[in-house]
């Protein structure tokens, strides 16, 4: 989705099709090619080929804004030539500006009084018309006003020099000092640049999901040392194919790595990881690392902390927010707690896998804030499907519908795929069902365990527990949307 106003002569990344997003530049269309009918598009012209093409607008993002995460999903021969071609572009901008700006000192004292006596009085004429003075244009084709830099999240993007840059330090320098005014910290990540450097212990993984999947790749695609297991044995080959070697059983990878991470999908089964035959815990020994990465309740998170601990291992629970697309991205948001040392050597794991990383504390908290996190998605899930079902049977387009609020406040990446998923009735698992139904019904448990009512996750867990019961576990937590037609 696009995230600023876009105009001609703007760099971008225009995404068509199945194909990766790719770097281009706005530009006029040929006078006899007509654009086209429905959302509104705009003409692209993509460096390193040849190619041209309509691409509509939430399909486009700034090249400056989005450099860093483009570059991390996008790899290739051409793809790097193209994104060249670009700064190539930028850097001849720049040169053709100094040219310019060596050439304007060189105006006699006489002609800059000239110029400057016209100009006071072409101000003058133009306000008494009631039209500001124009800016002086920037050399990039970046937002040139407060209100469109500000319609992103400020602290996640790096800018170019000048006063655009000044007031985004100003208010990113605002947002660091909230932030250090309280206990939690917060690591960004370095990978979408390129620059995680591998840590030299060999690390572990167990569990091999959907999320745990892309997980791992990352971890391997930035060169970490890596030993898989998975109950379905058969879902480790394509990483051994990768340069990971294979663990026969947990307690073996705990063994025989420095730091072990698990992702399971619910508290009994990350139990039973544990504490099961050839488990965790029988790999543990003083110095060894635990990191649980799956979503769980606060004591099941607790329970697993002391067994780790009482063997003189360290432990660390690290859920992480996000989903398939998300992990195979590495741009999922880490929430740990626990050892804090342990967080420390995670870092360039976490910067693999994701775009932050939070500490938070005690262990617990990082299970709490998940549960939270994932009520309120399922809770907006639900609502997101019960809207659409409601504007069915009102004989309103839900195309419509998914447009006017692609438009508004509620513009966002996750509503955009979970209502192409409702409009074309794909319900692919990228967030399975029976996890955020899983993941309500802990979050309803916290709630009561602190005499709190959560009644909008206590309406969206039944709507989803409904869905559960057509046979939609197993389909991506959109589905909740045949509940709603029923």
């Amino acid at each position: 989705m696009a995230t600023v106003s876009l105009r001609v002569g703007d760099l971008v990344w225009g995404k068509l099709g199945g194909y990766p997003p790719w770097p281009g530049k706005i530009v006029n269309p040929p006078k006899d090619l007509k654009k086209p009918r429905g959302k509104k598009c705009f003409f692209v012209k993509f460096f390193g080929t040849e190619d041209h093409a309509w691409i509509k607008v939430d399909q486009l993002k700034s090249y400056q804004l989005h450099k860093e995460e483009m570059v991390k999903i996008t790899k290739g021969k051409r793809f790097q030539q193209a994104v060249d071609a670009v700064e190539e572009f930028i850097k001849s901008k720049v040169s053709v500006l100094t040219s310019l700006d060596d050439k304007n000192r060189h105006i006699s004292s006489e002609d800059k009084r000239q110029n400057s006596s016209t100009a006071e009085i072409s101000e003058h004429n133009t306000r008494k018309r009631g039209r500001p003075p124009k800016e002086e244009k920037d050399a990039f084709p970046e937002p040139s006003t407060v209100k469109r830099l500000i319609t992103g999240p400020v602290a996640e993007y790096k800018w170019k020099s000048g006063s655009c840059s000044a007031i985004i330090q100003k208010l990113k320098t605002t947002a660091e000092e909230e932030a250090e005014s309280t206990s939690i910290q917060a690591a960004d990540s370095t990978a979408t640049n390129g620059t995680v450097t591998p840590t030299d212990k060999r690390i572990g993984f167990l569990g091999l999901g959907l999320m745990g999947s892309g997980i791992v790749a990352n971890l391997l695609k930035m060169g970490h040392t890596v030993t898989v297991w998975n109950r379905t044995g058969e879902k480790c080959d394509p990483f051994l194919q990768e340069g990971a070697r294979l663990g026969r059983t947990p307690a073996e990878v705990v063994s025989t790595c420095d730091i072990t991470l698990s992702c399971i999908s619910d508290p009994k089964s990350a139990k039973d990881l544990v504490l099961g035959p050839s488990g965790v815990l029988q790999g543990i020994r003083p110095g060894k690392c635990y990191v649980d990465m799956s979503t769980v309740d606060p004591e099941t998170a607790t329970e697993i902390s002391q067994v780790i601990t009482s063997r003189g291992g360290r432990f660390l629970e690290a859920p992480v927010s996000g989903n398939r697309q998300l992990s195979e991205n590495g741009m999922l948001v880490v929430l740990a707690a626990g050892d804090k040392a342990l967080f420390d050597d995670c870092s360039s794991c976490f910067q693999a896998m994701g775009k932050k990383s939070f500490y938070l504390g005690e262990v617990g908290n990082a299970s709490k804030m998940m549960l939270i996190v994932n009520m309120i998605l399922g809770s907006f899930m639900a609502s997101v499907a019960e809207g659409f079902t409601l504007a069915k049977i009102a004989s309103q387009s839900q195309e419509v519908l998914l447009y006017i609020l692609s438009q508004g406040p509620l513009a966002s990446a996750f509503l955009d795929q979970k209502c192409q998923s409702i409009l074309q009735g794909n319900f692919k698992p990228d967030f399975l069902l029976k996890h955020i139904q899983k993941d309500l019904r802990l979050a309803i448990a916290m709630g009561d365990a602190v005499n709190h009512s959560t009644p909008m996750a206590a309406a969206a867990n039944e709507v989803f527990k409904k869905a559960k019961a057509l046979d939609q576990s197993e389909n991506d937590m959109s589905a909740v949307y045949l509940a709603c037609n029923q």
